[in-house]
């Protein structure tokens, strides 16, 4: 399975000639992660998520693609893009997508403050293997994650709260994503910490740098 990594939180799943995106957002290259795509999941509407504008353009020139997101998403696309197949999904649910094996988890975005009203997020679990937690820190329950893809810089999180996520899952190998938003200086600050933690939990936590792709 090919791992393909775009700017932040996007990334890109290819099996057997078949292609899933998760959250092309207004930092991703929405059209090229998009392109050729099978199935869209998003997990939560946050626009560094899900880039409404140009995902329902592509969407309504490319209704061939299935989405599945939670209903804020889900009712954006419908509106917009009529002729597209669309599944509103919640945490807590398993299904196929062609040749992926899909788990849902969690339910709630990250708390960004008490003011701030959470909002729906759907973490993805894909082949028992790839675990994308969008805006959330949720441990997946009841499995053993292979492929970890680790928020490192957000709003709502600090470096304490990302560490206990790698080491809670233990996942064999993790790469960063939702990291659009700092420099080199940060990436090496954020990136040496949860090398040096998740080593010591069985955790190899690789840098992948957008565009790059790997086997996963």
């Amino acid at each position: 399975m090919k791992l393909t990594k775009f700017t932040h939180s996007c990334v890109r799943i290819e099996k057997d000639d078949r292609v899933l995106v998760l959250d092309p957002g207004t930092f991703s290259e929405v059209e090229t992660a998009l392109e050729g795509a099978d199935f869209l999941l998003v997990t939560h509407a946050h626009p560094d998520h899900f880039d409404a504008e140009r995902v329902n353009a592509y969407l309504a020139e490319h209704p061939e693609v299935k989405v599945y997101a939670p209903a804020a998403v889900a009712d954006q696309v419908r509106e917009a893009a009529p002729s597209v197949e669309v599944t509103t999904v919640e945490g807590e649910e398993a299904f196929s997508l062609g040749n992926f094996e899909v788990k849902t988890f969690g339910g709630q975005h990250a708390l960004i403050h008490p003011l701030i009203k959470t909002i729906d997020n759907v973490a993805f679990l894909i082949d028992e293997n790839v675990y994308h937690p969008g805006d959330s820190l949720v441990v997946p329950h009841g499995l053993k994650v292979k492929t970890l893809l680790v928020p490192i810089h957000a709003p709502w999180s600090k470096i304490q709260e990302t560490i206990d996520f790698v080491i809670s899952v233990r996942a064999k190998v993790a790469f960063p994503i939702h990291n659009g938003l700092i420099n080199s200086n940060g990436h090496g600050i954020m990136e040496s910490q949860i090398t040096d933690f998740g080593a010591k939990y069985g955790t190899e936590y690789k840098h992948l740098e957008s565009g790059k792709s790997v086997e996963v």
